[in-house]
């Protein structure tokens, strides 16, 4: 069976991948996840990472928030990190602005996840349309719910959020790249 080895910058994004994956990838792959201290640290380390992984029929999947950088320069720089022997194996995936785009993209899964059904109402704000593209999804997401810490946020979010109505396009582009990477 195929393993999907995840490179990500922080603990919270495991958080949420280990609710979400199950959902994607329906046990057709096996997921493991290599977490770093931060997003130079996984600069600094993600090279030597994948050149000593030694378990055959592995995809890496590289997965960093944007922030404020330009989204394609960032995904260009990882790309440029990752060993030549190994490109055709590694995809790198962009969080546009941060992980919580990707909650703010599904307003039902907030609700859900934090008891607060009204927040299922802002999915039809116009702000919330294109979650990528607000400056602080963090942010926002402490706007309706002050309580809001990272982890936390993600373990409960992972199991709840829906490709079918997630409005953040790189949530899409990153389901659509597992689904495929699954195969």
């Amino acid at each position: 069976m195929r393993t999907l080895l995840f490179l990500l910058e922080e603990p919270s994004a495991r958080d949420l991948l280990e609710g979400l994956l199950p959902r994607l990838l329906h046990g057709r792959a096996v997921s493991r996840y290599l977490v770093f201290e931060g997003k130079q640290d996984l600069e600094r380390n993600v090279r030597r990472k994948i050149l000593g992984w030694q378990q055959p029929d592995t995809r890496f999947v590289v997965l960093r928030d944007q922030d404020a950088g330009d989204c394609h320069e960032v995904k260009a720089d990882l790309l440029q990190l990752v060993p030549r022997e190994h490109h055709e194996a590694t995809v790198v995936r962009i969080a546009c602005r941060e992980l919580e785009a990707w909650a703010i993209g599904d307003w039902t899964a907030v609700a859900t996840a934090f008891e607060q059904p009204k927040l299922a109402e802002l999915d039809r704000k116009s702000l919330y349309r294109t979650p990528d593209a607000l400056h602080s999804p963090v942010a926002e997401l402490r706007k309706h719910v002050p309580t809001y810490q990272k982890r936390d946020g993600a373990r409960r979010l992972g199991p709840l959020l829906d490709p079918a109505r997630n409005r953040s396009k790189s949530f899409q582009v990153f389901c659509r790249t597992i689904a495929a990477l699954a195969e």
